[in-house]
């Protein structure tokens, strides 16, 4: 789990993007965030990179977003 609560904008996506480098093809990684502009940043870096937005939920202020890495 990568926990970005707290950072704004571009930090999450940089974070996800370090984090990623470190998991084999088919991993999934989870990332919780309190920036509402996560929901539009991953969608434009998945888009961008070719990994999976599995899904983003909002549970209160913290959004639970689930990424899968490209194969």
């Amino acid at each position: 789990m990568l926990d970005c609560t707290g950072l704004s904008c571009p930090l999450p996506v940089v974070k996800t993007a370090q984090a990623m480098k470190g998991l084999a093809a088919g991993d999934l990684l989870e990332l919780l965030a309190t920036d509402p502009g996560v929901e539009p940043d991953m969608n434009a870096w998945t888009r961008r990179t070719g990994n999976e937005l599995v899904s983003i939920e909002r549970q209160g202020d913290v959004f639970h977003v689930l990424l899968r890495k490209k194969a």
